[in-house]
């Protein structure tokens, strides 16, 4: 004959017990899971590519002549590669024509996307809109929107403009 149970809430406790504690190991493997898993980590240097690839635009189509020394180094900071090469090489012969004309161009992103990332390589695409506003001495200012391509590079951590141009709008082909 079996034996009656004598204390049907302490059962009752220590079956709920048992439950809870099979629930926290169950949420607290399913965490880990998601917290060690490759998608997220992507998805983080995503951003900071996209974050990067932005700003770095951003600084290029960015320059006040009243202020031309700094920008330009922003410039410098901004880029890697032979695309900064090319802005070191240039600086003296830029400087004067923005002295010349005297402008102040300031560019506000409107939309980025990362259309391209190879985290193993180090490599990256964003395509980024944009307003630049150029203000010229004498005038009203004059706004164009743009949409432009870039390439970034990881450096040391960081992810630098190594590559920048003109997005093809529309219908290219001739003929």
């Amino acid at each position: 004959m079996t034996r009656p149970i004598a204390h049907p809430l302490l059962l009752a406790a220590v079956l709920l017990t048992l439950l809870a504690g099979s629930l926290a190991a169950w949420a607290g493997w399913s965490w880990y899971g998601a917290a060690h898993e490759d998608s997220g980590g992507y998805a983080a240097e995503r951003d900071e590519v996209l974050a990067a690839g932005e700003q770095a635009v951003q600084n290029l189509n960015t320059l006040d002549h009243r202020r031309l020394s700094g920008g330009l180094d922003l410039w410098e900071q901004s880029t890697t590669g032979e695309l900064h090469q090319q802005l070191v090489g240039g600086r003296a012969d830029f400087e004067k024509q923005v002295e010349q004309a005297k402008t102040v161009t300031t560019a506000r992103v409107l939309s980025g996307a990362v259309t391209e990332l190879d985290d193993r390589a180090g490599k990256a695409r964003v395509l980024i809109a944009l307003r630049v506003t150029v203000r010229a001495p004498e005038g009203e200012p004059s706004d164009k929107d743009s949409r432009m391509v870039g390439e970034l590079t990881r450096t040391a951590g960081d992810w630098k403009l190594s590559a920048l141009g003109q997005a093809p709008v529309g219908d290219t082909a001739t003929g």
